[in-house]
């Protein structure tokens, strides 16, 4: 609770001091979208605690507060064997999350998240665990950057980021939820400080618009002697841009995303059935009115190969609401 309070204070704090910055009239201010606005990651196999990865930057407005909900569904056998009973999971992430710009070179993502999972077994008997999740920090540079109100201007334009950044582990890792589990990632908290690498661009010509990202978290041992496997994040989306009024813009979307993590290790030893990959298809809408920005996106697997074909998603739904500041 106390780093909930720190953090919406923050926020606040920031929202006042960009509201005095822009005297006049800035709910008629026209939403832009943001470049890298598109992708909800989450952790499938290890660190669904972090809830969400590398979803740092969405909405239809380019510095934001705003809050997101993100479900997902899984079911995971109970057992090592192939005819071991499945388990339906459930995660339900709430997060903070803002975009702070600080100059005209660089800007800060903050996400604080809290998790609710809940796990039924075959026997009729349930699990649920709750908390506050781990704080992810990441700070960007702009090497390339568009020009004002690119979007609406008929030549291509160009936008590439590099990012940094770390999670924090603000979450609790119990080691009772990996015990004769094969889906680690029931977890409010991975335990472990996480170090994250960054690289997004994109493309625009009028109202058109791609997007690409690529991320690399390194996980570190916590201190339980659990180490989840590094990941990697990876996607692309293609969006078209309607304004339908000098308030309000609508941006539907439709791309493809992939996740690949390395096997956990525990006291140092590789952790058998961990590790593995997904891709996802995924379509979504954003819509952008004064201030506001709204969306909401569904990604659903292609192929997946997690924890040697022990832990399959089912489907990964978000929606969020976020202010300009």
């Amino acid at each position: 609770m106390k780093h909930i309070i720190i953090i919406l204070t923050f926020f606040c704090t920031i929202i006042q001091i960009k509201g005095n910055n822009n005297p006049g009239k800035p709910s008629e201010r026209k939403p832009k979208p943001n470049i890298f606005s598109f992708y909800d990651f989450c952790d499938v196999c290890g660190c669904s605690a972090n809830g969400g990865s590398m979803g740092f930057s969405t909405g239809l407005n380019n510095n934001f507060a705003g809050i997101r909900y993100i479900g997902q569904q899984y079911r995971s056998r109970d057992g090592i064997f192939n005819n071991s009973p499945w388990i339906d999971e459930n995660f339900n992430t709430f997060q903070l999350w803002g975009k702070i710009p600080l100059g005209k070179k660089f800007l800060i993502n903050a996400l604080v998240p809290y998790h609710s999972h809940n796990r039924k077994f075959n026997d009729g008997s349930t699990q649920k665990i709750n908390g506050l999740g781990d704080i992810t920090l990441l700070g960007y540079f702009k090497i390339i950057s568009p020009q004002a109100d690119s979007i609406n201007l008929k030549t291509i334009q160009h936008s590439l980021h590099l990012g940094t950044g770390l999670k924090i582990p603000t979450g609790e890792f119990d080691r009772e939820n990996i015990e004769g589990s094969v889906n680690p990632g029931f977890q409010v908290g991975t335990g472990s400080w996480d170090y994250i690498f960054a690289v997004n661009y994109s493309l625009t010509y009028e109202s058109w618009g791609i997007t690409t990202l690529l991320n690399y978290t390194i996980k570190t041992e916590n201190d339980k002697q659990y180490h989840f496997g590094n990941q990697w994040n990876y996607a692309a989306n293609v969006y078209k841009v309607y304004n339908l009024s000098d308030k309000m813009v609508l941006t539907p979307q439709a791309g493809v995303a992939g996740e690949y993590f390395d096997k956990n290790r525990e006291f140092n030893l590789a952790v058998p059935y961990t590790g593995g990959n997904v891709f996802f298809g995924r379509l979504g809408i954003e819509a952008g009115y004064k201030r506001f920005a709204w969306g909401v996106s569904a990604m659903l697997p292609v192929s997946q190969d997690l924890s040697d074909k022990k832990v399959e998603i089912k489907r990964r739904l978000s929606f969020y609401l976020n202010m300009n500041i």
